[in-house]
């Protein structure tokens, strides 16, 4: 479980979590929260339950990372034969691990996901720029993406380490799931409110989000760069003859109109092209300095 200032919902969560996990596992199982470089008093809360009770692993992280990094810290400390990548907020009920366990079983499954029904508590913006964001994605890359579906999902041990282990910096859980192949069915479901707080994806975050997706896992926009090259070409073919047929046939100032709209056409296709080579370079360069994906600062277990 990824946490970031979920202080007044700690409590809640490890009560339910540990309830569903003691149902299907008895006394084996762990819970495992890394508090993602919290402002609040999440490591004050977190720790405070590592002390209470039993099968709790706590994992501090030295700064806030990002939900993605925080979740991979969680699946590399993890220790379990069966997995489930749940948020903080509650919005995903912990008491779906035992329906879902049995999916796993019956269809003899390594992944099991949670596809959205509904989403409680969610504007119609949100809901609908998701919607549109995962069927654009789906269509933009070769694999298969499932639609409406988040990074709630049960694992085998095996598919978690793979995901755990892979190197990519700009990480997205979901779409490196998917990449590991397997057998993955979907397990549909109601989400629910917030518990507590707010969300800790607004806008900007969200769209950084799907930037992230359409760069790691769709070479679509690289393609775009070539079709802009094409357009561009065509556009300057064109001025050129309209040019021509105005010098030959028109009463026109000559020169001023036609340059321009090409000097417009071709600035604007240039720098996109450019802009979204860019975005590729600059993720490779990340790359090549091989800092440490993520930096423990504290790791607490119950005793």
């Amino acid at each position: 479980m990824p946490c970031y200032n979920e202080e007044d919902g700690i409590a809640e969560l490890i009560r339910r979590c540990r309830q569903s996990a003691s149902d299907i596992a008895g006394d084996d199982y762990e819970i495992v929260l890394v508090d993602d470089g919290s402002a609040d008093g999440t490591w004050q809360a977190v720790s405070a339950e590592t002390e209470r009770g039993r099968n709790i692993v706590g994992i501090r992280l030295s700064r806030n990372f990002g939900h993605q990094v925080a979740l991979t810290a969680g699946l590399s400390a993890a220790t379990g034969e069966l997995v489930l990548v749940i948020d903080a907020d509650l919005q995903d009920p912990p008491e779906l691990l035992s329906p879902m366990v049995e999916v796993m079983k019956r269809e003899g499954a390594d992944v099991v996901y949670g596809q959205r029904k509904t989403r409680a508590g969610e504007s119609w913006f949100k809901m609908k720029s998701a919607s549109i964001f995962y069927r654009l994605l789906k269509q933009a890359s070769s694999l298969s993406i499932p639609v409406d579906a988040g990074d709630f999902r049960l694992m085998t041990s095996r598919v978690a380490q793979l995901i755990a282990q892979m190197p990519e910096r700009d990480r997205f859980i979901r779409g490196m799931v998917a990449s590991v192949g397997f057998k993955q069915v979907p397990f549909l479901y109601d989400r629910d409110r917030r518990f507590s707080g707010e969300t800790k994806y607004p806008p900007s975050k969200m769209a950084h989000f799907a930037i992230d997706a359409f760069l790691s896992y769709s070479s679509t926009l690289l393609r775009l760069s070539s079709a802009s090259a094409v357009l561009s070409l065509l556009a300057i073919v064109a001025v050129c003859l309209y040019s021509l047929y105005s010098w030959l046939y028109l009463e026109v100032v000559p020169g001023w109109c036609s340059l321009m709209i090409s000097l417009l056409v071709v600035s604007f296709f240039q720098l996109a092209s450019l802009s979204i080579i860019s975005e590729y370079i600059g993720r490779i360069y990340l790359s090549t300095k091989n800092r440490p994906l993520f930096i423990v600062d504290q790791i607490k277990r119950s005793r």
